[in-house]
């Protein structure tokens, strides 16, 4: 699979850190924000990267872009982010074409989730890609690779069983206090932040936390208005955070910002409390930790304690792969077919050029013509290009030889 950006000296890659080599901390200072993708955007077309977009999810962020050089979108990524080169140098994994292509459809089947057979990634793929696409900077290769991106994880997930069972981010928040709460009726269960993790963990509590008094809090109360009149629950003002913590036996945060949400002076000293944190980077200080009566869990202590449905998934890594294979060897063959494009279009401007540059010259000598028989001519010059491109779709091997002989032929211009 030869894949070639607009700019030959330009290959495809893949950049990114992942939970695989980084933990959550470290994640956290390479995270990409969605209001950063306006600035990243116009800056990558200053230093000549045209066609990228990112994908950033708590356990992944990741560059996928044509460029000189892995180095060259190291550079560009690392200036939007807290961390520097240097230490993104320590986690970065690099792929390149094919093994690049290969690892996007792993990633969005689910297969190389932090939690196997998860499916949160491909909603974020999605939404993100949308976001640089709305920029400008996606070309018909990454809207291709995409969508047989999305292809690949329906399949796998109605064809498999990936992704039998509860085994996501937000059920094992929820089973982990389940395992360590046998008695949940006089425990008041606060949800900070209400992002997509935010609103299942709120759909797992309300499901399982059977006799818990469960509130939310959020900084925009419209959005939390609606999930409290959908689940029945509490809701609470942000300006009533502070005094909803101190009656608090269980903190959840999910509140996905750039800062910590929730500080040490913001939890009673003497109160006692599990705090599980959802977020990346980590919203709540790891200070916090270090308190006898406080326990604080994060995204990586969660994704230790999934249930035993990872065993049955495990059993179906072969049929996801295979689905992967299948659609792999479609794009690689759609590949094939726009390489030959610009000889095609080359081929046909040629023609048309020909036809235009003869209807010219008769109209020049006085000589009427037929309406007809300028579209009888149009309609020859597209039956000659589509005679010309089922010959080199037939026999790609001689491609380049075949649109060497028609430009001599024809003086086609350098495709």
């Amino acid at each position: 699979m030869t894949i070639r950006g607009d700019k030959k000296d330009q290959k495809f890659y893949v950049i990114g850190i992942s939970y695989e080599k980084a933990d959550a901390e470290a994640r956290g200072k390479f995270t990409f924000f969605p209001e950063t993708v306006e600035k990243f955007v116009s800056d990558a077309s200053l230093n000549g990267l045209d066609y990228y977009f990112v994908v950033s999810t708590c356990n992944r962020t990741e560059c996928y872009g044509f460029a000189t050089s892995a180095e060259e979108l190291i550079q560009q990524f690392c200036r939007f982010t807290e961390g520097s080169v240097e230490e993104f140098r320590n986690f970065v994994t690099i792929k390149e074409g094919r093994e690049a292509v290969e690892h996007l459809f792993r990633v969005s089947s689910g297969l190389e989730s932090q939690i196997l057979g998860d499916f949160d990634i491909i909603g974020q793929i999605k939404i993100w890609f949308s976001r640089f696409k709305k920029q400008g900077s996606t070309n018909a290769f990454l809207e291709r690779l995409v969508n047989t991106a999305i292809q690949i994880s329906k399949r796998v997930k109605n064809e498999t069983l990936l992704s039998n069972g509860s085994a996501s981010v937000a059920f094992s928040a929820v089973a982990f206090i389940l395992n360590n709460y046998k008695d949940l009726a006089n425990k008041n269960i606060l949800l900070y932040g209400l992002g997509k993790i935010g609103r299942n963990t709120c759909a797992n509590l309300v499901k399982h936390a059977n006799g818990a008094q469960i509130t939310i809090v959020n900084r925009t109360r419209e959005k939390a208005d609606v999930l409290g009149d959908k689940y029945e629950v509490i809701v609470k003002d942000h300006t009533e955070l502070i005094s909803e913590l101190a009656n608090t036996d269980i903190l959840i945060v999910a509140t996905g910002a750039t800062n910590h949400t929730i500080t040490e002076e913001m939890i009673p000293f003497d109160k006692e409390m599990l705090i599980i944190d959802m977020s990346v980077p980590e919203n709540v200080a790891h200070s916090l930790a270090t308190r006898d009566n406080i326990r604080l869990l994060n995204v990586d202590g969660l994704s230790k304690m999934v249930d035993d449905t990872i065993a049955t998934r495990k059993a179906a890594i072969p049929d996801a792969e295979a689905i992967i294979l299948e659609l792999m060897q479609e794009f690689g063959e759609w590949l094939k077919t726009r390489e030959l494009v610009p000889y095609i279009q080359s081929f046909k401007s040629r023609l048309q050029f020909i036809q235009h540059s003869e209807v010219h010259n008769m109209k020049k000598d006085n000589m009427e013509l037929d309406e007809n028989e300028i579209i009888l001519a149009s309609k020859l010059v597209q039956r000659m290009t589509n005679q010309f491109a089922s010959y080199l779709l037939e026999n790609r091997e001689q491609a380049e030889d075949t649109y060497e002989l028609m430009q001599k032929m024809f003086r086609l211009k350098e495709a």
